[in-house]
């Protein structure tokens, strides 16, 4: 998350890295324009060498693409992504009737809109919602940009948890619960709890990464630690494959 001004550094990285992924299909949406977006923000960012994390990226990729699909396919019209970044969901999963927010702060959006434009892809079904997620407001401006809090919706927070303080995280989390009906879920990654010398490496090598571009990892939770602060939210934490859950991937629901 970029505190100086800046769209995003590490979004554009995490743009650079998907152009290599396989995506989960649909008959709907426009893979292309996904793709033209990615190559467009990717540049000439580099990120050979970076084996692991081109890994975990993949099946994060992968597991938040399934969450839309399926979330599609139980007829949900409404998807929230927090911390959007550039990410091209929207677009390569663009079905008649669904509408899109995507949250970030506003130098992030600006320039992602600028380039939706400039390369023609079609967005009107986005609603841009500018919010600094260190600050309270993010239920209320999603609302006044036209979400239905009454209506069942997926909420979307990849990528988000390791840049925020457990305090702002915990907020976050309260203000999206605010958001949700019985039927919407939470879709969130987080961190992993390192199992080996080499793992804690590479946990040491992300964060100096990150902080060299100005976006410090601010927090280490992972999946077992979310659990407690999304009881505490009201979110009840689904299950999920082991895989997802050593992974930091984790879904919540909503209860009658």
């Amino acid at each position: 998350m970029a505190t100086d001004g800046a769209p995003s550094a590490t979004a554009r990285r995490v743009a650079a890295y998907r152009l290599g992924f396989a995506r989960v299909p649909t008959p709907y949406g426009d893979p292309a324009a996904d793709d033209s977006l990615a190559r467009d923000v990717a540049g000439n960012t580099q990120v050979v060498g970076s084996e692991s994390m081109a890994r975990y990226l993949k099946g994060r990729t992968v597991f938040f693409d399934r969450v839309v699909v399926d979330a599609m396919e139980r007829g949900v019209t409404q998807v929230v992504s927090i911390g959007a970044g550039f990410d091209g969901r929207a677009v390569r999963y663009a079905k008649p009737g669904v509408r899109w927010w995507e949250v970030d702060q506003a130098p992030t959006q600006s320039d992602k809109r600028a380039r939706l434009s400039r390369l023609d892809i079609d967005a009107r079904h986005v609603s841009f919602v500018p919010v600094d997620l260190r600050r309270p407001g993010l239920a209320r401006a999603v609302i006044e940009a036209g979400y239905q809090p009454d209506g069942a919706g997926m909420l979307l927070c990849e990528g988000v948890a390791v840049y925020l303080d457990v305090a702002t995280f915990s907020s976050v989390l309260n203000e999206a619960r605010t958001l949700a009906t019985v039927g919407t879920r939470l879709a969130l990654s987080v961190g992993t709890t390192p199992t080996s010398d080499a793992h804690a490496a590479r946990r040491q090598r992300f964060e100096a990464v990150v902080a060299g571009l100005g976006e410090p990892a601010r927090s280490s939770l992972n999946a077992e630690d979310a659990g407690p602060l999304l009881a505490a939210a009201r979110w009840r934490v689904a299950e999920t494959s082991e895989r997802s859950a050593r992974a930091g991937f984790v879904v919540a629901v909503t209860d009658p």
